[in-house]
């Protein structure tokens, strides 16, 4: 292996954009993941970057299999949504209005 290697990357222990708990989406610029952890602003967070998530959504969008998922930081709520959101990745079943959640695979950065 490459003595440059660092690690490889699935999870990323960075700073804190704002105070987050345990499970929550973290968006630190193109950075997007799960916290691992609940944090203070600034106090290193374990975010996992890849994987299937079970996230709130907004409850009237519905979500077909493989559509985009947004997040909508204000609502704190995965959303359909595209401006002024950010995007987490792509819906792995359908998620029809009405319900409360949805499950996302993230795209990554």
């Amino acid at each position: 292996m490459a003595r440059n290697f660092v690690q490889v990357g699935d999870t990323l222990t960075i700073p804190a954009p704002v105070a987050v708990s345990s499970g929550g989406v973290v968006i630190a610029g193109a950075i997007v993941g799960i916290a691992q952890g609940d944090a203070a602003q600034a106090a290193p967070v374990d975010v996992t970057t890849s994987g299937v998530w079970e996230l709130s959504k907004v409850a009237a969008d519905a979500f077909t299999l493989g559509a985009p998922v947004y997040w909508d930081a204000d609502d704190e709520l995965a959303t359909s949504t595209a401006t002024d959101n950010t995007k987490l990745g792509v819906a792995v079943e359908a998620a029809p209005a009405d319900t409360g959640s949805l499950k996302v695979r993230l795209s990554g950065f």
